[in-house]
């Protein structure tokens, strides 16, 4: 365990928006040192989507950073509190989740969790451990502990009561499961992004209901996707997924804006404080050139999660496709075949759709118009372009997509 408490806390502010109160948990940090025992953070993770971005890795990093201090991590997968799904940022209530679905969503969790946090120091459970041996007595006993009328002050509930939008009951005993979570674990902070804010403080409510000392409440930012505005999001496209091949990570995280580079530094990567602050100062000073700083982003990035080699590797690529102009040493391949065509030529947007280069047939005249499709580095302006294919033809979709064609 680290023994220094101001060492402690400035690895712990790092990247944070709000610690609720920040004296109490400087006291839980020097009792923690005086005893020798760590504190039990606690995170609530959800299974409710089958992936993990970047966005979601940014609770997951300061997890990271409370277990190198040497604290107790424990990760509660929300098998139980999935069934109602968390209300937050609804206007409508949320469909449920089938048991299965939950299951197999937890499982990907599991294993992307661990490539962030050491396996070895995570304890890992399943809140359906103490929520689903409640009985309805207790249930009873656990609702009347907070008013309706403190309920309807969390945005989304007020936002769709005055609105004249359905509550349903059970959405209100989201934030009580969660909150019980605390108690269930004796929990002394709890980590969440901003948006949970409410749920970490029904944590503290709960606690002194049943007699326990509150946890500390910490927030953490929701981080913006690549087009550095909306939140990250898979929906929206804008996601880095913790997944994803090295190239296709390294060219992503190339793509974002300058702007955004030092917030990902601190909330995605585990490059040290001093290193930020030197970045920082490099930057505003003029020492350092913005790309220059965006290669090192991007290289931390993919190092972290796929290794310091295949981080080399991306990097090699992208300089040669584009920095250099060249082509990708390896591309998908598409056989155009006979039936096919029309007059031996098809619309381009057309096989575009086909060869997976474009969603659909509109997208893809969208990005023609943009300017964004190339055939054999001839940019494409016309949405009702006609291509005749040949073999080893390339056409280039955005700045990372490439197909080769083959003539069948």
């Amino acid at each position: 365990m680290v023994r220094d408490a101001e060492k402690q806390l400035e690895v712990i502010k790092r990247g944070t928006v709000e610690i609720i109160p920040e004296d109490e948990l400087v006291q839980k940090i020097k009792r923690s040192i005086t005893a020798g025992k760590p504190l039990r953070i606690k995170l609530g993770l959800d299974p409710t989507a089958p992936d993990i971005h970047l966005g979601h890795t940014v609770v997951l990093q300061k997890m990271r950073q409370f277990q190198q201090l040497g604290h107790e991590v424990i990760i509660i997968l929300g098998d139980f509190t999935a069934r109602i799904g968390d209300p937050t940022g609804r206007s409508e209530t949320r469909p449920q989740l089938s048991e299965e679905e939950i299951q197999a969503n937890a499982r990907t969790y599991e294993r992307q969790i661990y490539k962030i946090l050491d396996p070895d120091k995570t304890k890992l459970v399943f809140n359906s451990q103490w929520l689903a041996p409640l009985n309805f007595a207790q249930v009873i006993q656990l609702a009347a502990k907070y008013t309706v009328a403190r309920m309807l002050e969390r945005d989304d509930f007020s936002r769709r009561f005055h609105e004249g939008l359905p509550i349903s009951i059970h959405e209100f005993f989201y934030p009580l499961m969660q909150g019980y979570d605390s108690v269930a674990l004796g929990a002394d902070v709890e980590v969440g992004g901003t948006d949970q804010k409410f749920n970490l403080l029904m944590g503290r409510t709960l606690q002194k209901e049943y007699g326990q000392e509150p946890q500390v409440a910490l927030t953490m930012p929701i981080l913006e996707g690549l087009d550095g505005v909306q939140k990250m999001s898979k929906s929206l496209g804008n996601y880095i997924g913790i997944d994803e091949p090295p190239g296709e990570m390294y060219g992503k995280t190339m793509s974002i804006p300058d702007g955004l580079m030092l917030r990902y530094f601190e909330l995605v990567t585990p490059v040290p404080l001093e290193d930020l602050r030197e970045i920082s100062a490099g930057l505003t000073e003029g020492r350092l050139h913005p790309r220059d700083v965006k290669m090192r982003l991007a290289r931390e990035i993919v190092a972290f999660y796929h290794g310091e080699q295949a981080a080399r590797e991306a990097e090699r690529e992208f300089i040669r496709v584009f920095r250099q102009h060249e082509l990708p040493e390896e591309m998908a391949e598409f056989t155009v075949t006979s039936q096919m065509l029309e007059n031996g030529s098809i619309w381009l947007p057309k096989l575009m759709l086909l060869t997976g280069l474009a969603p659909s047939t509109s997208e893809g005249r969208r990005l023609i118009q943009q300017g964004a499709v190339k055939v054999d580095g001839l940019k494409i302006n016309d949405p009702a372009y006609n291509l005749v294919p040949a073999d080893g033809m390339v056409i280039r979709s955005g700045k990372r997509r490439f197909v080769r064609l083959k003539v069948g």
